[in-house]
């Protein structure tokens, strides 16, 4: 059904949120979305509180077909499907490509077109005219399906800098036509943000009853800085995507975006969104819900939901956050979901080292002589190479360790691992053995196991068989291996990073360190089924 109209402003100018993940996101590199992947994404947006959620596009590929055949039961966000407009030579209702669009069973359709006369004539190579009677015919078709159209005006800013005219005159029939918002897009990210201000702002001056959208790609760095920018000029609605995902370097960041315009006065003071305080303490977690369905770290520094947003290393700083937050912090992090971490590194203090306890739930006061001899030996660790900033886990084992609160509940009497290469079927496999002999209270046990290398050989084999421990670890995988050499030369020290998750959608960091790549691993290894034996209460 068509959308109810634009409800009238209040004291706070509404603004309407446009997610392009399910899209746009899936033109990322690596990335690849699933039918079940989709609708997970498109509830978890839906709960948020946007305004729209654009699906993909109805018969461009078996996925997004079957995802439109069941549409998601998306309780706040008004459904959208994506296509193009229609193609020259035929009518609206005589195009397969716009049918499947116009079928689909959702709220919206967002319609692409052309409004740059340069890609008019070379890339459709159709008269000018015959390309703004497509984009008005395709408008009117949507509107007659009672779905409500959006037309997302492609390389609208480089078509008005090459002909304002022509441009204009696009956008000008998709709104006559019955568009209940007009997208000016920022094709290939190459626009300033004073560009944006200034083509916003007069092209509202043009078309002042028309509400007009702003879609920016962030190939210049800069798609968030353009989206602000537009809704400065009067865009009221903006599209972008969660984490930034997109082709190439990806579209406006929504999990930037919308902090910013939820609490930056400037921004605040004038609009509201659809989405609730409530709700945006939920923006951190939907932004490693996406990371888990993409199986790929968050990006440790995106700003308010990174991991390292609110990291404060240096112990000057720590000691400054600790008497007033706001010092080095332009928000307060829960506003958005995230926390407040003070990583233990060669540079902390004696701030670091409390606070870091203090969040792993240890209370020790300032003068307890224990602190003195664990930053001590953080430092010493450290300069063996050793990275605590990075690993959380490890670092509070080793505390808990210093304080006797770490059962022993296994102990590694040996392990190896083996590569061998096999001739199969005329081609060849390599295969990797591990085993491992573990003492676990007495027991000793003897695993074997296979992987697809001496890691994931040896990751498997530990944890085969754990004796009373092997409950514990049915939910536990590695989702993210990093190696760093620290020195060179033959014998150069390696250190291994190691990121687990378990199926309660928690994530931990493990480090170790050794000349021996195979024997950094498995320190790493070893430190993160522990962490989480102790997390989950076993008992030794």
């Amino acid at each position: 059904m068509m959308a109810e109209p634009l409800p009238p402003h209040g004291a706070r100018e509404r603004l309407y949120l446009f997610d392009t993940t399910l899209r746009d996101g899936a033109q990322t590199q690596g990335v690849d979305f699933s039918v079940e992947d989709k609708r997970q994404i498109a509830l978890a947006l839906d709960s948020l509180g946007l305004d729209y959620i654009e699906g993909g596009w109805p018969g461009a590929n078996p996925t997004d077909t079957a995802f439109f055949s069941e549409p998601p039961p998306l309780k706040h966000a008004r459904f959208t499907a994506f296509g193009m407009t229609k193609r020259s030579g035929r009518s609206a209702a005589n195009d397969p490509a716009l049918a499947q669009v116009l079928d689909a069973r959702t709220d919206a359709v967002c319609l692409v077109g052309k409004s740059w006369d340069f890609q008019v004539d070379v890339a459709l190579e159709i008269p000018r005219e015959e390309n703004i009677d497509n984009i008005a015919r395709s408008i009117e078709a949507v509107a007659a399906k009672k779905r409500e159209p959006l037309f997302d005006a492609e390389h609208f800013f480089d078509g008005y800098k090459s002909n304002p005219d022509y441009a204009l005159a696009c956008i000008r029939a998709a709104y006559e036509a019955g568009a209940r918002w007009i997208v000016l897009c920022d094709t290939n990210g190459g626009t300033m943000p004073d560009e944006v201000y200034e083509i916003v702002s007069a092209v509202k001056a043009k078309l002042p009853d028309a509400p007009l959208g702003i879609h920016a790609h962030d190939d210049t760095g800069q798609a968030v800085a353009v989206s602000l920018a537009a809704v400065d000029a009067g865009a009221r609605q903006i599209q972008g995507t969660l984490n930034g995902l997109g082709e190439r370097c990806g579209n406006a960041n929504l999990c930037t975006l919308i902090p910013n315009l939820m609490l930056k006065d400037q921004f605040a003071s004038r609009f509201e969104t659809g989405i609730t305080t409530a709700n945006l303490a939920r923006l951190t977690s939907i932004s490693r819900l996406l990371d888990e369905i993409l199986n790929r770290a968050p990006d440790r520094h995106a700003p308010y939901v990174g991991p390292s947003a609110f990291a404060h290393k240096g112990g000057l700083h720590s000691s400054a956050v600790a008497k007033n937050p706001r010092t080095y912090e332009h928000v307060p992090p829960e506003t958005v979901g995230n926390a407040r971490k003070i990583p233990v590194s060669d540079q902390a203090g004696r701030s670091n080292v409390l606070a870091r306890l203090a969040e792993a739930g240890i209370d020790l006061d300032a003068k307890d002589a224990r602190v003195s001899r664990l930053l001590e030996e953080i430092k010493q660790r450290e300069f063996l190479g050793y990275a605590y900033d990075g690993a959380e886990a490890s670092f509070e084992l080793l505390a808990r360790r210093a304080l006797g609160e770490v059962p022993d509940y296994f102990t590694v009497e040996s392990f190896r691992v083996s590569v061998d290469r096999r001739r199969n079927n005329g081609g060849f496999v390599t295969v990797s053995e591990g085993v491992v002999q573990i003492d676990v209270a007495g027991e000793i046990l003897h695993n074997v196991a296979t992987g697809n290398g001496p890691v994931n050989a040896l990751d498997a084999a530990l944890r085969k068989d754990l004796g009373k421990y092997s409950a514990f670890l049915a939910d536990l995988r590695l989702v993210d291996y990093k190696v760093r050499i620290l020195t060179s030369g033959t014998e150069a020290v390696t250190r291994v990073m190691v990121e687990s998750a378990d199926g309660k959608g928690n994530r931990w960091s493990t480090v170790g360190v050794s000349a021996n790549i195979v024997d950094a691993s498995f320190e790493a290894l070893t430190d993160s089924i522990t962490y989480k034996l102790y997390r989950d209460g076993a008992r030794a």
